[in-house]
């Protein structure tokens, strides 16, 4: 970005490589009950795919959160939508897309997490590094689920 253009939305990317092929990391992720072992503290139901009821509930945010699935093509990619305070846009969601990339003959997966559509102010901006946080705590919870079936998350908001 250049200075004469504005910042419109605020957008963060996070990753990190699990040792574990494309398919199981997306499993680990698509499936509800393996995503309440190790993220959803308080439960994940619906499968991410296009036309699910899907809820997630925290045990650090109490209340099921409704999750809008957009996109879900197993085993690479997977889009969702979901309510954001200081969201820019209408909607007063946000976007977050879940990227899955075969490494080392896909015995290992990057997983690349980008959410999108903060507004660009204060609020805006402290709401995005929340959720940014967020989702590197849930790229660490998985890799150590996946590789080591520990529940990272087990007694960490209570």
């Amino acid at each position: 970005m250049n200075e004469k253009q504005a910042l419109t939305e605020l957008t963060f990317t996070v990753s990190g490589r699990v040792s574990r092929p494309c398919r199981d990391v997306y499993e680990a992720v698509a499936d509800p009950d393996q995503l309440s072992r190790y993220f959803t503290t308080g439960g994940a139901r619906g499968r991410l795919e296009p036309g699910a009821d899907v809820t997630w509930d925290f045990a650090d945010f109490p209340g099921r959160f409704p999750v809008t699935v957009v996109e879900a093509d197993a085993p690479r990619r997977i889009v969702v939508r979901w309510a954001g305070e200081e969201t820019s846009g209408d909607s007063g969601a946000t976007t977050t897309t879940f990227e899955f990339e075969p490494v080392d003959d896909d015995t290992r997966t990057l997983v690349t997490i980008t959410e999108s559509s903060w507004r660009p102010t204060p609020d805006g901006a402290k709401h995005a590094f929340g959720n940014c946080e967020g989702w590197t705590g849930m790229l660490a919870a998985l890799k150590v689920w996946l590789e080591h079936g520990i529940n990272l998350r087990e007694g960490f908001y209570r």
